[in-house]
Formats: structure tokens, sequence, C-alpha cells
């Protein structure tokens, strides 16, 4: 069973996957970056382009998912070093501060909330996100095309895509397909018809949807509607490791 909740940390989730049996399932891009703990490990999901496919459905696991353009500042990585991978935490820290930090979240009642704890720690020492890449993100998020995003926040078109390379892990306009897709997939999962799901989220229509569905998610809106009435919710975003 998914689980997630809003964090104490501005703008991240905090999510959970309980161990058992489990089909296989698609975690689907959402311009996000999480910092997960299972099976007495620490890693980060980067930035996926494509869907990703957990080696392990069955594994247990807790995660903190950031907000789009914050993990980088919190994690000391540009997120295109991260895009479309897992990586252990050891890779990005000093390995014997991680393992004393795995330990502390697996041997917690509650390891999710104790990642958590984890990352609100780092984050008050860590720089603030930055507020020029969050307004990218929220005005692409609602839906601006990537052009008055970028003059609504004074950088050009080579500042933004040089900057959102670091926080995204792509371009803007990787970053505004992603977000349109999630926006119209959050309408399927609210049972909107797939037609009116694709013109509220700004695709030109249902084809484009499905095309951009295929491309981005691996699967058709179909597949996703009928996983998405099952009784065991799967995360929309980056949100697993191997």
């Amino acid at each position: 069973m998914y689980e997630e909740r809003p964090s104490r940390l501005d703008g991240a989730v905090v999510w959970t996957r309980a161990a058992g049996p489990a089909a296989p399932f698609s975690v689907l891009p959402d311009g996000c970056m999480d910092l997960l703990w299972s099976d007495g490990r620490l890693y980060v999901a980067g930035p996926d382009t494509r869907a990703y496919v957990p080696e392990n459905p069955c594994a247990r696991y807790a995660g903190v998912r950031f907000a789009p353009g914050d993990a980088p500042v919190l994690l000391g990585v540009p997120a295109h070093e991260l895009r479309d991978r897992r990586v252990d935490l050891a890779a990005l820290w000093p390995g014997d501060r991680v393992r004393r930090l795995a330990e502390r979240v697996g041997e917690a009642a509650d390891p999710a909330a104790a990642l958590e704890d984890l990352a609100l720690r780092h984050a008050a020492g860590a720089p603030r996100p930055d507020p020029v890449i969050r307004a990218v993100a929220a005005r692409l998020g609602a839906g601006w095309p990537v052009a008055r995003a970028a003059d609504a926040v004074g950088l050009g078109a080579r500042q933004l895509h040089r900057r959102s390379l670091d926080a995204f892990g792509y371009g803007p306009k990787t970053l505004a397909r992603v977000l349109r897709l999630q926006r119209a997939l959050a309408l399927v999962r609210a049972g909107a018809p797939h037609a009116r799901a694709a013109a509220e989220a700004g695709c030109a229509d249902q084809a484009h949807l499905a095309r951009e569905m295929r491309a981005l998610g691996g699967t058709t809106l179909s597949a996703y509607a009928a996983s998405a009435k099952s009784d065991t919710p799967q995360p929309s975003g980056s949100s697993t490791t191997a």
C-alpha cells in the first residue's frame, strides 16, 4: 500500500510503501527528486524523463519527495547529474555519515518520520531554495508557456535553460511537458474524461495527451486510469528505487 502526506519541510511530501506482495508498477516523471530509504540503505532518485519500473516492487520504502528544483540545493548536486538515475546517498555525502543515518532511520519505529527529520535537519543548515527557480516551477506547473515564465522572472532563454538543467535536471520545455502530463493525470484520477483532461491540462487534444502519456509514461491513458481505480494507490513521481 502506498501512502503520502505533506511534509513539515516546505513544498515536500513524505511517502511510504509497505512491504508485501505487489504487482509491478511504473513511477511516472513528475519533475521532482526524492530522498529514499529501503532495505537499510539511503538513496536519491533523480529527475525522470521516462517511466521507471522498480526491480523489487515488494520492498518496503520510505521517501521524502522534494518540490521541483529544491533537492539540488539541499543535496549539493546538480540535478542533471542524477537524471534518470537512482544513486546511493554515500556517493554524494561522506560514507560514514550516511551509514549512521541509514542505521538511525532503519531502527526508528517510523522510518518515514525519521527520514523527514533527517531532511529537516539538513535543510536547516543548507542554502534556501532559489526563489527564481521556485517561481519558474510554479508558473510552468500552472501551464504558462516557457517564454512567458522566463520573462516573468527576468531570465533570458539561455539563462533559464542553464539554470533549469541544474535545478530540474532538464530544460524548461521538458519540465513543462512533465508538469502538464501530471496535471492531466490528476484530472484522470478524479474521473475526468480523457478529452476534458487533455483540454484543461493544456494539451492540443486527446491524441496529444495520449502521445505524451506513451512518450513520458510508457503506457496508455486507459491502462493508467484502470490502475488509478485499484485499491493500492501508486506513486505518481520519482518515488522508488531498485
